[in-house]
């Protein structure tokens, strides 16, 4: 009863995309319910993409999914765009740090090579959709962490470096979330998630970059066109 009473206003724009629902007490009220019971049909919801929970905040009517092609070679502010949304990014950090195993496996280092590390939170419509750490090899961008690195790195890259992406090797996979993904973007440690792996290429075919991408269940759907 509860599910199908609140995909049902969903559905017919009665609750609209991003409005917070009302509190758990109240929802339990108004359905003569158990929180337990309540809190069923809500993770039942969650799990469809229809409504997320951030942390402290509650429940909130999550908007339609990010299309995200990985066959295209565009970058987040312009895939989201594109779309006719808004895209944001914020950097946390920015540091030159020695790399972990499974980032010089990744860019075919030696143990403990240093590293330019970025971390960096995504928005779509101010909503924080995607935790993002970038790993970068400091010869190819001498004095990288001098620029504006809010941008797309493409762009700087572009601009400052005269170096573009020319390949990239993708690997997508779900996990839970935990740690920093969690907490920046404020979900519960071990909520379900979507892990997108980018190892990127220059015009020579030599690994210059890579990024992790933790992205929220509900936020994008994978969309690929071949041929």
């Amino acid at each position: 009863m509860i599910r199908i009473a609140l995909c049902d206003q969903i559905e017919h724009g009665g609750l609209k995309a991003g409005s917070k629902l009302p509190s758990e007490r109240m929802l339990s009220e108004r359905f003569g319910t158990t929180r337990v019971t309540l809190r069923e049909a809500l993770a039942s919801l969650e799990a469809d993409g229809l409504v997320y929970r951030e942390d402290r905040r509650g429940w909130f009517v999550a908007p339609q999914r990010l299309v995200y092609d990985p066959t295209r070679n565009a970058n987040f502010h312009t895939m989201v765009t594109d779309q006719g949304r808004s895209p944001a990014t914020r950097l946390l950090s920015a540091s030159l740090v020695p790399a972990t195993a499974g980032v010089q496996r990744l860019l075919g280092l030696q143990p403990l090579t240093p590293v330019y590390r970025l971390q960096r939170l995504r928005s779509v419509d101010n909503r924080v959709v995607v935790y993002v750490e970038n790993y970068i090899i400091p010869e190819y961008f001498p004095g990288l962490l001098e620029h504006n690195l809010e941008r797309s790195l493409s762009d700087v890259y572009r601009e400052h470096y005269s170096t573009a992406y020319h390949r990239v090797r993708f690997q997508l996979y779900p996990v839970g979330l935990h740690g920093d993904s969690a907490h920046h973007l404020k979900v519960t440690t071990g909520s379900s998630g979507l892990l997108v792996t980018r190892v990127n290429q220059n015009s020579e075919g030599l690994v210059i970059d890579c990024d992790l991408e933790y992205w929220r269940h509900d936020a994008i759907v994978i969309t690929a066109e071949t041929g």
